[in-house]
């Protein structure tokens, strides 16, 4: 095996695929980096046995062959060297990859590619396509939302559904409630519904761009796997949950006795306010919201009080409709659903101080809601 590639483009695809090497593994190989010759190109590819990213980098490729060596050293030297061509050949002994970049050079000891373990293969299966910049907003819209665990295995992943022309995900942890969808021109007449983990969407948003690009999506048809394919320059194959998704249709408040129609910036600046004292009080935030007169706005007070560091409270106008009401939420939820908000103002809907809130974008664009738990209080809290 030598060739020869960019600084630059090596530790890029180093650093995409890096990302899933796991820190502790009873198997050695896990912890190294696959490095193969793929048709004139460099391919790269980690895994951690249950989430596989693969890559390809421009090359210029004089014998082929294949190895694994320790990730985090690899990515640790090269991004020391100069930004300069790399020569890279493995030694017949050993299994030993000899680097030279300008006056540095290194020989790294790594592990046979036999021993690697094989990222599995989705054939077989429709192929959608989607709009990379639409699949990113849609997950980074919803995957926060997740359950952080696999206590409940099924809230630890996304129900990803593609059905009558639309695109729709949706994560929930017992807490809180995150939906999003977004029209599309064209889809196969075949539906699919699948629970991907969240990791697998937080990795795959971070490769996503704001182009035009096409995501190629295919399951398999036991639904046990799933691809994510970029343009033919990275892959993502995961393992998918098994079992059944709640019902979150029944979640959502059907109506509501108060809402108000708010800046999100503004509701965002108050609620960040008012989490920094809510730490000190397992992030209980008050919401005040008082209806306007037939001269001003309503508004809606955000507060926070901490017995033993201090109390605040800030004001946001808003137009309200209904009564007077009172609520409180965790700080934490109420901004991240906030900050994944990008229309300039929110409408905030409440039944009563025991049930659930939504939160709306007010953009006839975003099909997007958020739900949140109220959380209760005791009154002198």
């Amino acid at each position: 095996m030598k060739l020869s590639c960019l600084k630059s483009n090596l530790l890029e695809g180093l650093n995409i695929v890096g990302r899933v090497v796991p820190s502790k593994s009873t198997l050695p190989v896990l912890a190294n980096v696959l490095l193969a010759t793929d048709h004139g190109r460099l391919k790269l590819a980690a895994t951690n046995l249950e989430l596989a990213v693969s890559c390809w980098i421009g090359a210029s490729v004089a014998s082929e062959g294949r190895v694994t060596l320790p990730a985090r050293l690899l990515t640790d030297f090269v991004s020391s060297l100069p930004d300069e061509q790399i020569e890279m050949s493995l030694q017949p002994k050993g299994l030993a990859m000899r680097l030279v970049c300008g006056r540095y050079q290194a020989n790294i000891k790594g592990i046979d590619a036999e021993e690697f373990p094989r990222i599995p293969e989705v054939a077989d299966a429709t192929t959608y396509a989607l709009p990379a910049s639409v699949l990113r907003e849609c997950i980074q819209s919803v995957v926060f939302a997740a359950a952080p665990d696999d206590t409940r295995p099924v809230l630890a992943g996304v129900l990803f559904t593609l059905r009558d022309g639309a695109l729709t995900l949706a994560a929930a942890d017992g807490f809180r409630l995150a939906v999003r969808s977004a029209e599309l021109s064209s889809m196969p007449d075949e539906p699919l519904s699948m629970i991907v983990p969240a990791k697998t969407l937080a990795e795959l948003a971070r490769l996503l761009g704001d182009g035009d690009e096409q995501v190629e999506i295919a399951a398999t048809p036991q639904r046990n796997q799933v691809l994510f394919r970029l343009a033919g320059r990275a892959e993502i194959v995961s393992r998918l949950i098994e079992g059944q998704f709640p019902d979150y249709q029944k979640i959502i408040p059907r109506s509501h006795t108060t809402r108000a129609v708010l800046n999100t910036a503004e509701l965002l600046r108050a609620t960040k306010a008012a989490s920094v004292f809510a730490r000190d009080n397992a992030m209980i935030v008050r919401l005040a919201i008082t209806p306007g007169s037939d001269d001003s706005l309503g508004r809606v007070q955000v507060s926070a009080t901490a017995a033993e560091v201090g109390d605040n409270a800030g004001e946001v106008d808003a137009s309200v409709e209904g009564s007077e009401m009172q609520i409180a939420f965790n700080g934490r939820y109420l901004r991240d659903a906030l900050e994944a908000i990008d229309a300039a103002q929110v409408g905030l809907e409440i039944v009563g101080p025991t049930n659930p809130g939504v939160l709306k974008p007010i953009s006839e664009t975003n099909g997007y809601l958020h739900v949140i738990m109220p959380m209760q209080i005791n009154p002198g809290r």
